[in-house]
């Protein structure tokens, strides 16, 4: 398998480029991410990544995690790396000092976050959780919840997890049957709950599992499920680890990638009950755990485009030393290597554009969640959490992933045969990435999520908000020279023209025929996902062109930036037209058929 390097230089660019991190840096409390500091940061995370994490990342695909006795045991490595992990203070970038975190913006949170689960998304998946259950405590749990958990989640010493699905209960959240009867100053917790990622394991000392649950009485749906922390032991009296909990894991599940992450089936209370705290107030469960979930499903979307940015590194070695044929229409000369083909070529600029785009997309929102936190302007952190924020997580979370999908699937093309065996690693990506579109809100909810609760419920304003800024993006195009801007600047305003049609229709359609709406969600989705990936590639080529007359200009880097972007507006781009045609006209035909004749 080829070694990982982390695109520290890409990385570097869309962060200061997309996500504008130097007015970032100049929010309340997040001073101290100065451009030295964030290049430190990111060069050791790549090393990190590079010499610790992707070592381990095929040999535990190969054995997995296995459960013996009640114990899950990780794959030899894993147990060492998060200690070192945890040393090394790399679980706290983002979190508030108070805490024992690093106090550094999300944005570069984020980039650590890619690095991670380029190198091994097994591995990753653990502080993922982990981080997710920080939010949620940090917005919603007691002081005392806070002073006891919170320093030890965010430190990373103690592992975070989300309990939500059922045999019974899936993407129906409401089925929830886990029960939770009040005693004392506690709760007993009784109940199963399936597929909990990092659910048991033996890399950290306690495990903080955070479990929707019903309490007596209360009404049926999701309206009556509590939130409640459920620690596997229970905390003594100094905050260390002591009494068992009344919880286990009960089996793991077989599972196509993602072998290395031990994936539970947990038991709570099959004696007495497990002890459980509410966090917040009852029948407010999901209200909260959305607060973990929206942390997820950004972090699910940075999965997509690391697993993509994996599988393009692995695929371009590839096909830099893969000898194989003549040059295209030659019968005479040397062989070449097969970069040389104009296909192979194609599918390369392909998965380059794709996972650039999706990166410029996750920095994009992940810079809006810092100015909804920190911009000390109310209307401007209320805009950016509306108009960006909460617009793009279902965007993110769905057609990043789908990218990584389609890249990683165009990696083992690229790798011919060789890429169906399973010793080049190319396959592993792809049964690696093929979780992400389904875990935490199927790629499907995100696109009702976006046209029922982002569209609709504002009649369209932030998507036509977010069209604005586009619009001004294709001006600013037409000031600049050269067939490479044209390009994309005739892309983006066909693109653009197709969004506003599409978010036209959505809105005097939604109402009279709600379920061809919904039968035109996914197109809608991806529409908006390849539009804001080819606007904010187009920002970046701009940006590129202006650092081109600077002196000492990275030359070739910058010409790549520009020439990856005018690729995607002439290759990739039209795709989101098609996008708008099926939204508006392909949703009636989705339905046309009965159930027994599909």
């Amino acid at each position: 398998m080829t070694d990982y390097r982390a695109p520290v230089s890409d990385m570097r660019f869309v962060l200061e480029n997309i996500s504008e991190l130097p007015k970032i840096a100049a929010l309340p409390g997040y001073e101290d991410a100065t451009p030295d500091l964030v290049e430190a940061v990111l060069e050791e995370a790549g090393k990190l990544a590079a010499n610790l994490l992707a070592p381990l990342n095929q040999k535990g695909d190969e054995v997995g995690s296995v459960l013996e006795n009640g114990v899950v045991r990780t794959p030899n490595g894993f147990a060492e790396a998060y200690r070192q992990y945890v040393e090394g203070g790399w679980n706290a970038v983002p979190f508030d000092p108070e805490f024992g975190g690093q106090g550094l913006p999300w944005a570069v949170g984020v980039a650590a976050q890619e690095m991670w689960n380029a190198a091994n998304m097994s591995f990753a998946l653990c502080p993922l959780l982990t981080q997710g259950a920080v939010e949620l405590l940090q917005a919603h749990g007691s002081q005392e919840q806070k002073d006891t958990y919170l320093a030890k989640l965010i430190s990373g010493s103690w592992t975070g997890t989300m309990n939500l699905t059922e045999p019974q209960a899936g993407t129906d959240v409401g089925a929830v049957r886990t029960r939770a009867v009040k005693e004392g100053d506690h709760w007993r917790i009784s109940g199963q709950k399936i597929f909990i990622t990092w659910g048991e394991h033996d890399v950290a000392e306690n495990i903080v599992h955070m479990v929707l649950a019903r309490t007596p009485d209360a009404p049926e749906g999701t309206r009556g499920l509590s939130l409640f922390l459920v620690p596997k032991f229970l905390p003594d009296s100094e905050g260390r680890p002591g009494k068992r909990n009344d919880l286990r894991c009960v089996s793991l599940e077989h599972k196509l990638g993602i072998k290395a992450s031990p994936t539970c089936v947990m038991s709570f209370g099959d004696n007495e009950g497990a002890v459980g705290f509410l966090i917040g107030e009852e029948l407010r469960g999901m209200e909260y755990m959305f607060t973990m979930m929206n942390n997820a499903r950004l972090s699910v979307g940075v999965q997509g485009v690391a697993i993509a940015d994996r599988a393009y590194q692995q695929a371009l070695a590839y096909a830099r030393q893969r000898i194989q044929g003549r040059e295209f229409g030659s019968r005479e000369g040397q062989l070449v290597p097969i970069i040389r083909h104009p296909d192979v070529r194609r599918m390369l600029m392909t998965m380059r554009a794709l996972t650039e785009a999706a990166r410029t997309l996750a920095y994009y929102t992940a810079a809006a969640l810092d100015h909804s936190k920190a911009n000390p302007d109310p209307a401007e952190r209320e805009r950016q959490t509306r108009d960006v924020l909460e617009l793009l997580i279902p965007v993110t979370k769905a057609w990043c992933t789908d990218v990584g999908c389609e890249v990683a699937s165009l990696g083992i093309q690229v790798h011919g045969g060789m890429g169906f065996i399973e010793e080049t690693g190319a396959a592993q990506h792809y049964r690696d990435a093929r979780i992400t579109p389904i875990y935490e809100g199927t790629n499907g909810v995100q696109a009702l999520d976006l046209i029922s609760r982002k569209i609709m419920r504002h009649k369209g304003e932030p998507a036509l908000r977010l069209l604005e800024q586009m619009r001004l993006t294709v001006s600013r195009l037409e000031e600049l020279e050269g067939e490479s801007f044209a390009a994309m600047r005739q892309g983006l305003r066909e693109a653009t023209d197709a969004f506003e049609e599409a978010t036209n229709w959505l809105i005097e359609n939604y109402q009279a025929r709600p379920l061809e709406a919904a039968a035109g969600a996914t197109p809608y989705l991806r529409l908006t996902g390849l539009l804001t990936g080819g606007w904010l590639l187009a920002k970046g080529a701009i940006a590129a062109a202006e650092k081109r007359e600077q002196p000492g200009a990275d030359a070739p880097f910058l010409d790549g930036k520009i020439a990856t972007a005018r690729f995607y507006a002439d290759s990739i781009l039209p795709e989101a037209v098609a996008a708008a045609t099926a939204t508006r006209r392909g949703s009636a035909s989705a339905l046309a058929l009965e159930e027994l004749a599909v």
